[in-house]
């Protein structure tokens, strides 16, 4: 049983195989950082593939689409390669492009097709507000009502989502469902074989959002049916700022033609005809739209390497131990101190981060930044901690649970205003 004190911490940190990826990362002088979950460090891997690309483009300018070590003209295609075991589907059905929000409105504009009374979007109220303003754009194109035709299923006053109340909220009238695999906030992981298995029982198509899984836990989009997704690259797979996005199209779906259509969605053998006609690629190429975005992709090459030596298993066996030892510390050192569990205790219902909930959240999360602890804050009254895998050793865990512990004991977050700073 773990006494919680710092030589235990330390023992888990002898015993853990993934302990070598730490001197990979550029991690924050003298900080402990606990925010992978909104930007992943840089790696010494991701900086090796910018500069690679970057001199690729000093040497042979334009040649660089089709020459080189690794021709932009496929690149979206091999960083798919990379990725498409995180997701546990063949490499035809991935692409990364555009953003996460763009990535939405194709997804929605090829599969939202509303016909008579089946006319809604079903969605939940507490996913991330970029996904609402994409879902009511598309219903609006279509020329119906989103206050009318978007069913938000509401949170449980615990900030979790009931699975029960989303399957019965998908009626006939329902011609599509998009939900997050794992919420922003509270961290909770929705059961993604059962709800597609539910959907499609009913006729409906679904996808998911997987920005806060993806790179975090194992998935099985092809075994579980899943019609769609969509994630970011910045997080778990810490792909850099404003890093490329990525887009799953189901292989019986990589036929459909693109509800949005762009240039780099044609067939290579055709896109440099000119015409225009659009001569879709195969599998989920046919989803890109503009010229891909080759600087901002470069690090996800390098960065995405790491992922296949450590294995997605081995880092989820570790993230969980991770969250779990972070919820022991925080049961143990900060009881009576206000803080509530925003998170599911149980390890297949957690994804990678720590939920706490205070009502002073915003005013602890700057203190603990000027005290070196780096979280991030979701309002109302959420302190979200993310201990990664890669490069979070458990020490890190406990010596920030215990600045939490001294910033509460002697009340010098109260000097902080208890407001959310522009980026939070």
């Amino acid at each position: 049983m773990d006494d919680g004190s710092l030589e235990s911490a330390r023992h888990r940190d002898r015993e853990d195989s993934l302990a070598p990826f730490r001197e990979e990362f550029y991690r924050p002088e003298g900080g402990i950082y606990l925010d992978g979950n909104s930007l992943g460090l840089l790696s010494k891997r991701a900086e090796r593939s910018i500069l690679e690309t970057l001199e690729v483009w000093k040497r042979l300018g334009i040649e660089g689409w089709t020459t080189g070590p690794s021709p932009w003209f496929y690149l979206a295609e091999r960083v798919g390669e990379l990725i498409a075991p995180l997701l546990g589907v063949t490499p035809n059905e991935v692409v990364v492009t555009s953003s996460t929000t763009v990535n939405i409105h194709q997804a929605i504009a090829t599969f939202y097709h509303p016909e008579g009374s089946r006319n809604k979007i079903l969605a939940d109220a507490l996913t991330f507000p970029s996904d609402i303003y994409a879902l009511q754009s598309q219903i609006q194109l279509h020329g119906y009502n989103p206050d009318e035709c978007l069913i938000r299923v509401a949170g449980q006053d615990d900030g979790m989502l009931d699975e029960e109340e989303l399957i019965l909220s998908m009626t006939n009238e329902v011609a599509l469902v998009f939900l997050p695999s794992v919420l922003y906030r509270s961290g909770q992981i929705l059961d993604m074989p059962r709800l597609t298995r539910a959907a499609h029982d009913r006729g409906i198509l679904i996808g998911f959002d997987c920005c806060h899984s993806v790179g975090a836990l194992p998935h099985a989009f092809d075994e579980w049916g899943v019609d769609f997704a969509v994630w970011c690259n910045y997080k778990y797979l810490n792909g850099g700022p404003g890093s490329v996005a990525g887009l799953f199209i189901n292989r019986h779906h990589c036929e459909r033609m693109p509800g949005l259509r762009g240039w780099f969605g044609s067939h290579p053998d055709k896109q440099f005809d000119m015409e225009h006609i659009f001569s879709r690629a195969l599998g989920a190429a046919a989803f890109q739209l503009g010229t891909p975005h080759v600087l901002s992709m470069a690090p996800l090459v390098g960065a995405l390497e790491m992922f296949r030596d450590a294995g997605i298993d081995r880092l989820r066996r570790k993230s969980l131990d991770l969250t779990r030892y972070l919820m022991f510390l925080v049961s143990e050192r900060l009881d009576g101190m206000g803080f509530t569990m925003g998170s599911p205790v149980a390890d297949d219902r957690r994804g990678g981060h720590v939920l706490l909930r205070h009502e002073h959240a915003a005013g602890i999360t700057k203190a603990l930044k000027d005290r070196g602890v780096i979280p991030d804050f979701r309002g109302p009254d959420g302190i979200r901690l993310a201990p990664m895998a890669l490069y979070t050793s458990f020490e890190e865990v406990w010596h920030a649970v215990e600045i939490i512990h001294q910033v509460m004991q002697d009340d010098s977050y109260r000097r902080y205003p208890n407001i959310r700073d522009v980026v939070s």
